[in-house]
């Protein structure tokens, strides 16, 4: 059974912030907000703890106001018995949300609790990972000056040159998806190793690797060609949407024809956009298997068992660690490091 603390000056000053944090949790966390709340978990195990209490005060009030039907819409016997009783009750309801900064385009946000008594949290806090600096890198939203938006996968770099003739991007590593606001006087060209992709305004994915470069058009119409060709002739092929090609960089061949994507094939390519992801009453495992198919990060639950429990989710697509470390210290988990890509949840024994 959870014992409270003893009343002090200090406990009441963690009060405090612990219901600040609530609140801010209620509005939505900003990425500088979110890790300054999984630093504020790790430097001291009474954290969570009174942190949960007032997750859990808030979510009575709001029970008793009636503000959550849809989440409980059978009547609750338990919602005026005494605390302790609840706390002996079986149910396994847990619950979990996000809210994520738009603007931001970064981390997630992730409240959790399970059911309606607080659990005993682990207290040593995740570690490190020895990820490498691309796949540690976060996905990245930039808005260019024209008002088209570039979305970067962990580690990609750009370099940006508009003229008042041409707006022009270099893709200088990794992949990134364009989304162009149109301006026919006005081409914009993607330079990737050696190859040359240029639109209007339409939304296309450009992917170089130390093989080949990979076009992906999702909306509109590109023309793709060889840099060296683009200076003397007009660019081909032309490709519409759902189609793609891969351009090999080690021979100067023509750029091959493109082939056609069915939609799940499309979505399947494109996977790696962030994105909010929502799940109601779905295993864990089914959650860890979206997060891991748009992941390098991959997370493994240790047993089937945990891997059955029911989760009601909206996260980030792309905030594994930090979902991960609010997990952690909300439930009677712990996460572990296997390798540089792999996390293993295990129950605490």
């Amino acid at each position: 059974m959870n014992q409270r603390l003893p009343e002090s000056s200090d406990q009441r000053a963690l009060e405090h912030e612990a219901a600040a944090w609530v609140v801010r949790e209620e509005r939505g966390l900003t990425p500088g907000e979110q890790d300054a709340l999984s630093h504020w978990l790790a430097a001291d195990p009474r954290h969570g703890e009174i942190l949960r209490e007032r997750r859990w005060a808030w979510r009575e009030f709001d029970r008793i106001a009636g503000l959550p039907a849809t989440l409980t819409p059978a009547p609750d016997p338990d919602l005026l018995a005494p605390r302790s009783a609840r706390a002996k009750s079986h149910s396994s309801r847990w619950r979990v949300f996000a809210w994520a900064s738009a603007a931001a385009a970064a981390v997630a946000i992730i409240l959790l609790w399970v059911g309606v008594a607080p659990r005993t949290v682990p207290s040593g806090p995740l570690a490190p990972p020895r990820l490498s600096t691309a796949l540690a890198a976060p996905c990245e939203q930039r808005t260019l000056e024209d008002g088209s938006l570039v979305q970067l996968n962990r580690g990609a770099q750009l370099s940006i040159d508009f003229t008042a003739g041409v707006r022009r991007v270099r893709l200088l590593r990794g992949e990134a998806h364009f989304a162009i606001a149109k301006n026919p006087e006005r081409p914009f060209v993607v330079e990737a190793g050696g190859v040359t992709v240029r639109a209007v305004g339409t939304a296309f994915n450009v992917q170089l690797t130390s093989a080949a470069v990979d076009v992906v058009v999702a909306e509109g119409r590109v023309a793709v060609g060889r840099a060296a060709e683009a200076r003397s002739s007009p660019l081909a092929p032309v490709l519409e949407a759902r189609q793609q090609v891969v351009v090999p960089l080690r021979d100067a061949a023509p750029v091959p024809p493109p082939v056609t994507l069915s939609e799940a094939e499309l979505a399947a390519r494109l996977g790696w956009q962030p994105r909010m992801l929502d799940f109601t009453d779905v295993p864990l495992a089914n959650v860890v298997a979206e997060l891991n198919r748009r992941n390098p990060v991959q997370l493994i639950p240790e047993s089937a068992a945990l891997g059955e429990l029911r989760v009601n989710a909206s996260i980030r697509s792309d905030n594994v660690e930090g979902f991960v470390r609010l997990l952690e210290s909300s439930f009677d988990l712990r996460a572990e490091w296997r390798s540089e890509t792999e996390i293993v949840l295990r129950r605490v024994r």
